[in-house]
């Protein structure tokens, strides 16, 4: 729809207003209004200043405020007239919130008590307005933001002199040029305009821009901007979330939360061999068979994924044939921990078979592909399984599972805050109204979107922003490989553009699921779509680095969370497809930044890393009666919350061998400096073609070292 408006000042502007449907949510968000061309003077100006804001300077300033606050370090902010609406606008949202649900943070708008500010006026000065707060409130730490159009006005430049005097942080949002507030602060942002009116309206864009920086890196983003404008604008992860588990239950609630997925089912099997002759009969290799191993493909091997992670109970609503084939798979499910609801197909079990060499994929061949549809309508079990979920995930491959009428139905109708997750086919059902996220590959958005050519992120993102206008969904991410993957709103804001860490597995099979399954779990463990893309990519890198589908936790774990990962098991089961296992001890008493370097370091060297964990009794034998501090168990799951730990197992003796002779680890990591000698545990590792590695210790860090100052600072008492 065009409208014609014309302003007081006798000009025109030709607006184009989109509006755009938004399923799903409620009435105050199901359209949105978005101006994307102004042709009136005022605009213009507004436009040409915007261009010319250092935006990489706000968001380092929200990533800073975020420290800050965050560290229970407190803003002060001031301005005058307009500026001081801009400043407790300001204040207002960050003691509230912008745009993410989170604790309250510090600020105070100076202007805002005007009993303190007349009282100060009247027997002091006007300038000393908002000074003589700075000297009440801030401390040392503390940050001061002045707003002034002008740069020049007296009482900010008090206030900048006793902030810096008690060290005190000083930014200034000012107008164009430099001027005596610039000059007198640390840091400064100036909006290239002459009008005040235009310099204010920039300041309002820039407090929101700092705002959106503040919830991002809280979420576990830093958003860097180019400081020139470009077709793209890349919004970089800096340090990624972890796979985070669901939020902290109640005290009192023992039931985990639900996530289920509904989606088709097959059987994914891989034929393992070796390649070193071509056939006589034709150019192509022959390919000796030495082992082959059976898993859950589709739907299915995405909730064996979700199983393998901790926090969640996970069901899955599917449908296989009654066969050999299906008993199968379904077993595996169960031996997994998934609850399974099974509705059936009229036709045999879908099988996908690999035949690999050397880690790679060589030829792959599928047996039951054609679609059957569902054997019987879905069953209340099923409905009711779906109408429990705390967080869902459709996973379609095309058989008719994502299409069932009353299946869509039961998804749709899930409350708005369950958040839904759609992964899609290019060949299945559309994602139905209430969906949050799309998650569709590179290649499967080429297929659904083929009228946009090319390929590359810009491509990328007008195919997400075509699907967006397709379907009735807020959110889409396209996964790109190893090149990450990038999240889209809507027609015309920046896309998000999450980069993926570095993955040395060769087996890509299921990181898309693996990606799916952890965005859908941080969205329901409440984080921000921004926290949640740069998580799940994250995960989708670890998946891959661990072996792809053969670095899940064996059968024989019966489907335990992580969390309960016995390491003489989850050893077996890495040795089993040829992994390399790699083992470490010690106390882990407090976790300080040198065990998380060791950990680290150690996990690179090899599939797995296993942590042999001192017992509460061994501690004490060690250190002494008054240690350890946390107990076993507790010691134990913050190990496991480190995504660089597979498995604990806990020891009782003085040293780890029994526990290491159960391993039989490839390599065994120890921590400190032992210079050229033979270690004790070197005959034994060694006994069965393992090596001892010694890895340093980063300097200053110990347990000990950190008991001892924390009873100095508390005068010898920790209770």
């Amino acid at each position: 729809m065009h409208l014609v408006r014309r302003f007081r000042d006798g000009s025109r502007a030709l607006m184009l207003v989109c509006i755009r449907r938004t399923a799903g949510f409620r009435a105050a968000e199901e359209s949105r209004v978005s101006i994307v061309t102004y042709s009136s003077d005022h605009f213009r100006a507004l436009a040409a200043a915007v261009v010319l804001v250092d935006a990489q300077r706000l968001a380092s300033w929200g990533s800073d405020l975020a420290a800050a606050l965050g560290a229970r370090r407190r803003l002060l902010v001031a301005g005058n007239g307009g500026s001081a609406a801009t400043a407790q606008h300001l204040a207002a949202e960050l003691v509230g919130r912008f745009q993410i649900d989170r604790g309250p943070l510090s600020a105070i708008a100076l202007h805002s008590d005007m009993s303190t500010i007349t009282a100060i006026g009247n027997d002091f000065s006007f300038k000393e307005v908002f000074a003589r707060q700075v000297s009440a409130h801030g401390r040392e730490g503390d940050i001061l933001l002045t707003i002034s159009t002008s740069g020049e006005s007296e009482n900010l430049l008090r206030a900048a002199d006793v902030a810096r005097s008690i060290s005190m942080r000083v930014w200034a949002l000012a107008g164009a040029g430099e001027s005596r507030l610039t000059a007198v602060s640390d840091e400064s942002v100036c909006i290239s305009a002459e009008d005040p009116a235009t310099v204010q309206e920039c300041h309002l864009a820039a407090i929101h821009m700092m705002c959106l920086a503040l919830d991002d890196a809280l979420s576990g983003i830093r958003a860097v901007a180019d400081p020139a404008p470009r077709e793209i604008v890349d919004i970089v992860a800096a340090p990624l979330p972890q796979m985070a588990a669901p939020l902290p239950q109640t005290p009192g609630q023992t039931q985990k939360r639900k996530f289920v997925i509904v989606g088709d089912l097959m059987l994914d099997r891989d034929v393992i061999g070796t390649a070193d002759r071509l056939s006589p009969e034709a150019p192509v290799p022959v390919v000796e068979a030495k082992r082959t191993s059976c898993r859950p493909g589709g739907a299915g091997l995405a909730a064996l994924i979700a199983a393998d992670s901790s926090g969640w109970d996970v069901s899955l609503v599917t449908a296989c044939g009654e066969d050999r084939e299906g008993d199968q798979v379904l077993e595996m499910l169960s031996d997994a921990g998934v609850g399974v609801v099974n509705l059936g197909i009229g036709g045999r079990t879908m099988i996908k078979t690999r035949v690999r060499v050397g880690g790679r994929t060589v030829l792959r061949f599928d047996e039951g592909t054609q679609p059957s549809g569902l054997d019987m309508p879905p069953t209340d079990v099923a409905l009711n399984e779906i109408c429990s979920a705390d967080a869902l995930l459709v996973c379609d491959y095309g058989r008719g599972v994502a299409a069932d009428t009353a299946l869509r139905a039961a998804i749709s109708g899930l409350p708005s805050r369950v958040p839904v997750v759609w992964d899609p086919h290019p060949n299945g059902a559309p994602p139905v109204e209430g969906v949050v996220l799309v998650v569709p590959n590179a290649a499967e958005a080429r297929q659904s979107v083929p009228t946009i050519v090319g390929e590359g992120l810009i491509a990328d993102v007008e195919r997400a922003r075509y699907l967006l206008e397709r379907w009735p969904v807020r959110l889409v991410a396209v996964t790109r490989g190893r090149e990450g993957a990038v999240l889209v709103q809507d027609s015309i804001s920046l896309p998000l553009v999450v980069p993926t860490e570095e993955a040395d597995g060769k087996d890509e099979c299921g990181a898309g699921d693996s990606f799916a399954v952890a965005a859908t779990m941080l969205l329901g463990s409440g984080l921000a779509p921004s926290g949640a893309i740069a998580g799940a990519v994250r995960a989708a890198s670890q998946y891959v680095s661990r072996g792809g589908p053969e670095g899940l936790s064996p059968a024989s774990d019966s489907g335990q969370a992580r969390r309960l990962r016995d390491g003489v098991v989850f050893a077996a089961g890495i040795r089993a497809w040829g992994g390399r296992v790699v083992a470490t001890g010690g106390c882990f008493d407090l976790l300080h930044a040198g065990h998380l370097s060791l950990l680290e370091n150690a996990r690179k060297l090899g599939d797995c890393l296993v942590v042999c964990l001192n017992s509460d009794a061994s501690v004490a034998r060690l250190k002494g009666a008054d240690r350890p501090l946390i107990r076993q168990d507790e010691r134990a799951e913050m190990l496991l919350a480190l995504n660089c730990v597979d498995a604990v197992t806990i020891f009782d003796e003085d040293t780890p061998a029994q526990a290491l002779h159960a391993i039989r680890p490839d390599v065994y990591v120890k921590g400190g400096d032992y210079g050229l000698g033979r270690l004790p545990e070197q005959s034994l590792i060694e006994s069965w073609g393992g090596q001892v590695l010694v890895l340093p210790y980063l300097q200053g860090h110990s347990t000990t070292s950190l008991i001892e100052a924390a009873a100095r600072r508390s005068g010898g008492n920790l209770t």
